[in-house]
């Protein structure tokens, strides 16, 4: 299976992007459409859902969207003009086709389809006490736990049971859900993952990004609120906000790596945040050097942005190929080092005695960061210096995010210098967290009621983490590792 991202295994990857339309004729194709825009977020299955006003049908399939969706039967057997899709991508657990979402299940009140991007912090408890109770549960997803409590709540109204659903929950989701009476779309009241609205004609998409609104023809209207749930019935739109107000704290990872360059979240454009961290990082941390090189593709904005404000010209010192997924052949080790060399490939005429600076979005386990600067030295760099358009990434999400384990975090293991040691740069620094949030547009990070959540980097968590509380049940279970959606 064809990645996105050559250096798959040592990422902060955004765990799917889920993609809903409302009262449109060719509403599966549209869904398919807004998928492709959306693949970035989760690259190892996808999932359609329609409904044509009496029965639902679903396909879902392992893989990319294209070679699962791109197809006129399959598109055919999704009638109706209401459809929801995802893409996802698991972490370390089970990857099956059970767990592929939409996720639909037969309630009292009918039929219910739920996507899901985010991850429920206390999912393991609840399912505990479901299952204690007589649900069956039929995947390892947290997601599943939703639909549960809704089938089981004692409220009379499909509305009031998944508002009660949503009150015992904890962490970050963005939903879109399909049912008999029409599509509700929300996020959690801390606005941590997103998701927008558009209009196509007579139709309203909501999608992870703006850019799933671009690609199928919409026009953006307006953020889903945090704690907001819009309901479509028809052509009839209404919005409630059932929960307590609190302060928002959307990741601001959706900057740094997750959103596409050509989007827009919450007003702020990805590409010229990611342009100005790098700005930042040429005030905060210069160097004497010859080049600016991206580390591609997600380095390539803040390069930009730290040549423009260094004076230091941008160069494309690493080419990409775009044709190569998981490198295929690791017999050995000298033909495991190839293997990268199919992916990335040092522009030696380029580089050769020129000192660089190389431009990265993050570094995770840092072996991906050792492996690039050793692409350079092998290529006749007289000096590397690591640039880092993030803060260090010392703890865990538990958002949705796929996050090694804290121990696996090259930052929760070393200081800076023994980074520097670690990928063999000649130097090496990160952005500040205060000039993070000066890209943003902010003074600095508020420390008592900051408006991101940046966990990854702070340890500030804005919701309780229950299931990582109870530390003795939790490797009985396989649904943390999993944190699908």
């Amino acid at each position: 299976m064809l990645t996105t991202n050559p250096f798959e295994d040592d990422k902060l990857r955004e765990e799917c992007g889920v993609f809903g339309v409302s009262n449109s004729p060719s509403a599966a194709a549209l869904v398919a459409l807004g998928l492709h825009a959306l693949q970035h977020r989760g690259q190892e299955a996808a999932g359609i859902t329609s409904f044509d006003g009496a029965q639902f049908h679903t396909h879902r399939a392992m893989g990319h969207v294209a070679g699962n969706f791109d197809r006129d039967d399959v598109i055919r057997a999704l009638p109706g003009t209401v459809a929801a899709g995802h893409v996802r991508y698991s972490t370390t657990g089970e990857t099956a086709l059970r767990n592929v979402q939409p996720l639909y299940a037969e309630l009292a009140t009918g039929g219910f389809a739920i996507a899901h991007n985010g991850n429920i912090s206390n999912a393991m408890k609840l399912r505990r006490e479901l299952v204690r109770r007589g649900s069956i549960f039929q995947s390892t997803s947290d997601t599943e736990t939703i639909i549960h409590l809704v089938a089981t709540s004692n409220y009379r109204t499909l509305l009031d049971r998944f508002i009660d659903a949503l009150k015992q929950i904890e962490g970050a989701y963005s939903l879109v859900v399909m049912t008999p009476e029409g599509m509700i779309a929300c996020r959690d009241p801390l606005g941590i993952r997103p998701l927008v609205m558009g209009r196509l004609d007579d139709a309203v998409i909501f999608a992870s990004e703006t850019v799933a609104l671009d690609v199928c023809g919409a026009t953006f209207e307006r953020a889903v609120e945090p704690g907001e749930l819009v309901i479509v019935q028809g052509s009839e739109i209404r919005s409630i906000k059932p929960f307590q107000q609190v302060h928002a704290r959307p990741c601001i990872f959706e900057w740094v790596y997750f959103s596409r360059p050509d989007s827009i979240v919450d007003d702020h454009s990805v590409y010229s945040v990611r342009k100005e961290i790098g700005a930042q990082l040429a005030a905060e941390a210069p160097v004497e050097a010859d080049l600016v090189i991206p580390v591609p593709d997600s380095g390539v904005p803040a390069a930009i942005g730290y040549a423009q404000a260094s004076g230091i010209p941008f160069e494309l010192g690493i080419i990409r190929s775009h044709y190569v997924g998981r490198t295929f052949i690791q017999p050995g080790d000298k033909v495991r080092h190839l293997g990268v060399k199919l992916k990335h490939n040092a522009n030696r005429a380029l580089i050769e005695g020129k000192r660089i600076v190389l431009i990265d979005d993050s570094i995770v386990r840092g072996t991906t960061s050792l492996k690039i600067v050793q692409m350079m030295r092998d290529a006749g760099a007289a000096e590397i210096h690591m640039r880092i358009a993030s803060p260090p990434t010392r703890h865990s999400c538990f958002y949705g995010v796929d996050t090694p384990e804290r121990a696996k975090l090259l930052a929760a293991k070393l200081d800076l210098g023994g980074m520097t040691d670690f990928i063999h740069a000649d130097s090496l620094a990160f952005v500040s967290i205060d000039g993070l949030y000066k890209a943003l547009g902010e003074a600095k990070r508020a420390d008592v009621r900051p408006n991101y959540c940046d966990a990854c980097f702070t340890g500030d968590y804005p919701t309780t983490l229950t299931d990582q509380d109870d530390s003795v049940e939790v490797d009985q279970f396989a649904l943390l590792a999993e944190r699908v959606n």
